[in-house]
């Protein structure tokens, strides 16, 4: 690089950072006069991710956190006019390009898919994975987009992945606050970033707080690279690299990171790059105050040596810029923020003025058609219209209490209307996939059989379809605890890794945790990866990830990115404490934004399997536990026929009762049916077959119409799935209006199973239980 080139760039780095100060500086002040919400900024980071940025190449993913302004604009990737349209809430997609207003401000995003759903050139591209708030969230993420680099390096060239992947050369670069490495996440990602070897570049941003809470009593030895110093990589063990840098320190970092990164391209050996001597001139956030907490003689250092101020002093000392030429690009910096956050400003407030107008218009034709209200409605206008910063929900509430008063008011009435409908397509759609890759929209294919088809173990089931699923689709991969080598406790995977490889069928530590953030960043980068959790029990491991960042990931993007992660568990009914949970109302709760798959058998999960493969939306696919060894007939169009969710199937025709189930325990409402048949009663058995969603097309509701008495039967304690199902039905499908008698649930009591043969039947439903049930229910 020439004398000159190098100045340039040194002065346009000084420039972004005086930029990104100018831009946390005014976005506080924003927030303390009203304007925006909360506000979170990077000041005092800006010269470390400058740094960082410089070597952040075409196809690397970064997995951050909400301190990164400085590095999105170093990259290109985000303006200062988005960032304020963002830190506005504006639900603009063309303002706010990462999240619609949808995430709080500096959570960035880039688009990996089209909006029919197909991936873009990944691999040309530099790619930001969307941010969430939860602290070291970002950890597990990172490990799974770092581990498509190595599992794509080992693939053989394949059409299918060339637009994913430069053989693997990629980067996941990760960003984390030095008190956040206290967190689970980031210990347990260091460990696995360090036995799979793979290119996760971990950069640890430390200002020596935790909020108020110095690092000293928050890590060992108060040095989160000291901590690990077990971790170091040798010549002869696995493990990660660690360097020490000051963040004050432009030269020094710049080349430092050059060096080690580009080992990391070549060798994919992890790194932790500690960046001590990080300032926060402002804070922690807008919510409060440093000089609560840190003294006169810390805050007086952190202003001695802020790294901006350093880096002017360097810039200076070295010759490349004189004292008027860089007050020059000061000013400058500061007049860009001003422009720019004024048009984010206008951009967001405009849209909300003209329905102002629009409303006041209105209230003044009701106004002379309703004299008799016409105070009140004069005074909603003239308040409407005094409001100098207007909310959307301003604009409702007016038209709200207006309709209150002149009901009559058609013209208020449809406009009342017209935004209700815009209001919910801005702020309640794109939690699944809405356009042809939703799995929603996948036709439903029949399953089939030979007249010679065998019975088998239903575990042979599975075994076969994934046998046949990885030769066909090179995309798909398996992982979890036992399941490569040992082809998984269940034996769905027996005999596979041999015949497919290594890096298609493998194992992973005890860490549920983790293999959820595998799962989760492979499934980003365009993969099909089914991560496994040995038992369902076990799902509240890896709960934390599933919730905050793959159920959200398409809502909070606006179907910027999708993640077709698919889950593989089992559980219900078999006799052990920590071996038969059913939690399904927790997950429903927690996983909006997935799908929930509950098959009875595994034919039905192969056809799911394949529905779900076909689409970009998350599952979770819960097989029953005590099922694998049970009789089922092996289809002949085993990688063809597909499940459709979100539709009952009807088991069992009856007239007096319908019993509504899934899983396992329909095994026991089938014999509680065949009891009741000798007993004269007739019961209709459906099986909802999915969760979520749940009867679309409200088969549960003509059965109800038809028997008039109906049970939920669930293997969830009370009040649990059952109460969701009775919920769905009764009020959602409006069946409360055909029963004869009360509906009923029956559930699990409330501890978890107790150990034993005798323990599962007294603590889940039985056949006996669902007998005496319907039989008081017919005697009503």
């Amino acid at each position: 690089m020439s004398y000159d080139r190098f100045r340039q760039e040194v002065l346009q780095d000084y420039r972004i950072a005086r930029i990104s100060r100018e831009t946390s500086l005014l976005g506080r002040r924003e927030v303390l006069t009203g304007k925006a919400k909360f506000g979170i900024f990077g000041d005092g980071k800006e010269v470390a991710q400058i740094a960082m940025a410089k070597f952040f190449k075409t196809g690397d993913f970064r997995s951050g956190y909400y301190r990164d302004q400085t590095f999105m604009f170093s990259t290109g990737l985000a303006t200062v006019q988005q960032f304020f349209a963002q830190l506005y809430s504006d639900p603009d997609i063309n303002n706010d390009p990462f999240s619609a207003g949808r995430q709080m401000n500096a959570h960035f995003a880039t688009r990996f898919v089209n909006e029919d759903g197909s991936w873009l050139d990944l691999a040309n591209r530099k790619n930001i994975s969307a941010d969430i708030a939860p602290t070291a969230g970002q950890m597990p993420r990172a490990l799974g987009l770092a581990l498509a680099s190595k599992v794509l390096r080992n693939m053989p060239a394949v059409k299918e992945v060339e637009n994913l992947s430069n053989k693997g050369n990629e980067i996941c670069f990760c960003t984390i606050g030095d008190a956040s490495t206290t967190e689970g996440h980031f210990l347990e990602t260091v460990n696995a970033a360090s036995v799979m070897q793979v290119p996760l570049a971990i950069f640890v941003w430390d200002d020596g707080y935790g909020i108020s809470v110095p690092k000293r009593l928050q890590t060992a030895k108060g040095s989160i690279s000291e901590a690990l110093a077990g971790f170091q990589k040798t010549n002869v063990s696995n493990g990660i690299n660690i360097y020490k840098v000051n963040g004050w320190d432009y030269a020094g970092m710049c080349e430092l990171f050059e060096s080690a990164l580009e080992e990391m391209r070549e060798t994919h050996t992890p790194a932790l790059f500690h960046v001590e001597e990080i300032t926060q001139p402002q804070g922690h956030s807008t919510s409060g105050s440093h000089e609560r907490y840190k003294g006169h003689e810390r805050l007086q250092w952190e202003k001695e040596w802020d790294c901006i101020k350093k880096f002017r002093e360097w810039i200076i000392a070295n010759g490349l810029a004189s004292e008027d030429e860089l007050s020059e690009i000061e000013s400058s910096a500061k007049e860009h923020v001003r422009i720019s956050r004024a048009k984010a400003w206008e951009g967001y407030i405009a849209p909300i003025k003209k329905q102002v107008e629009m409303t006041v218009r209105l209230l003044n034709i009701a106004t002379g058609q309703h004299t008799s209200a016409t105070n009140e409605l004069k005074g909603l206008a003239k308040e409407l219209q005094s409001n100098r910063e207007p909310l959307r929900r301003d604009v409702m509430k007016t038209l709200s209490v207006a309709l209150q008063i002149n009901p009559g008011a058609s013209d208020l009435r449809s406009y009342y209307q017209d935004l209700k409908k815009e209001n919910k397509k801005i702020y309640n759609s794109y939690l699944y996939n809405e356009g042809p890759k939703s799995a929603l929209k996948v036709a439903a294919v029949k399953v089939a059989y030979d007249e010679n088809s065998p019975t088998v173990n239903g575990y042979e089931i599975l075994n076969k379809y994934f046998d046949l699923l990885f030769a066909a689709n090179p995309k798909v991969f398996a992982f979890g605890e036992d399941v490569g080598k040992i082809g998984d406790v269940n034996q769905g995977f027996s005999g596979l890794q041999e015949k497919h490889g290594a890096n298609r069928i493998f194992d992973t530590g005890i860490r549920e945790l983790t293999i959820m953030g595998q799962g989760l960043g492979m499934a980003l980068r365009g993969l099909r990866p089914i991560a496994e959790i040995q038992y369902l029990d076990y799902l509240l491991y890896g709960l934390q990830p599933l919730s905050d960042d793959v159920a959200t990931t398409h809502y909070r993007t606006r179907g910027l990115q999708s993640c077709p992660l698919i889950v593989r568990t089992r559980g219900h009914r078999l006799e052990g404490i920590w071996h038969s949970g059913s939690p399904m109302g927790m997950i429903i709760g927690a996983l909006r934004g997935m799908y929930i798959c509950v098959p009875r058998n595994m034919v039905q999960a192969a056809g799911m399997y394949n529905t779900l493969l076909k689409a970009n939306d998350p599952a979770l696919m819960i097989e029953s536990l005590n099922g694998y060894r049970l009789k089922e007939k092996l289809p002949s169009n085993l990688l063809e026929f597909r499940v459709p969710l979100g539709i009952p199937e009807l088991l069992r025709s009856g007239d007096d009762v319908t019993i509504v189930s899934y899983g396992s325990t329909l095994r026991i409402v089938s014999d509680a049916a065949a009891t009741l048949q000798k007993l004269g009663v007739s019961c209709e058995i459906i099986d909802v077959q999915t969760l979520v969603p749940f009867d679309l097309p409200l088969a549960i509701l003509a059965s109800l119409k038809k028997t008039n008495r109906i049970i939920f039967v669930d293997e969830d304690v009370p009040g649990g799935a059952a109460a969701y199902m009775y919920n769905k039905v009764l009020e959602e499908q409006n069946g409360y209006r055909y029963l004869d008698v009360a509906a009923r649930t029956i559930t699990s009591q409330a501890h978890r199973p107790s150990y034993g043969s005798d323990g599962d039947y007294f603590s889940k439903p039985n056949a006996e239980d669902i007998v005496e049930t319907v039989q008081e229910m017919m005697a009503e």
